[in-house]
């Protein structure tokens, strides 16, 4: 059952989403940048209030380096679409089980980013989740 509602073109998007962020990053790396994505359409909290879509998500202004700088012209493939079902089914992996931020630094991790608290890397990225009560729905089961 999925967490979040998708249509096939979704899956599409989220899967070109997965693959023009974190390629390089493998199967996990690409899986933890859905988990985000599917944090941040549930989440309703911080920056991400009224996203409710994975449209609305992948083209919310300044989210995504690669909408943003024009990375994100390949097709889905249908191992990024296999992630893509993952993630919207609520496949979670640490570190972002319930980061709702990531970006790949030239160096280390800074301890906060958009003042939330850093909570691991995997690879080149480092992900970050909300404190407190301000986004607890990025903590509730499915």
């Amino acid at each position: 059952m999925a967490v979040v509602k998708a249509r096939s073109s979704d899956i599409d998007l989220l899967a070109r989403l997965l693959r023009a962020e974190a390629e390089g990053e493998g199967t996990q790396g690409m899986l933890m940048v859905g988990n985000v994505g599917v944090n941040r359409i549930r989440a309703n909290c911080s920056d991400f209030v009224g996203i409710r879509t994975i449209p609305h998500m992948v083209y919310q202004p300044h989210a995504f380096e690669a909408v943003t700088h024009g990375y994100f012209y390949q097709r889905a493939r249908e191992s990024e679409r296999r992630l893509a079902r993952r993630s919207v089914k609520g496949e979670r992996l640490w570190p972002a089980k319930y980061s709702l931020w990531y970006f790949r630094p030239p160096g280390d991790c800074p301890a906060t980013w958009y003042d939330q608290p850093f909570v691991g890397r995997y690879k080149l990225h480092c992900f970050y989740e909300p404190t407190g009560e301000e986004c607890e729905n990025v903590y509730k089961t499915f």
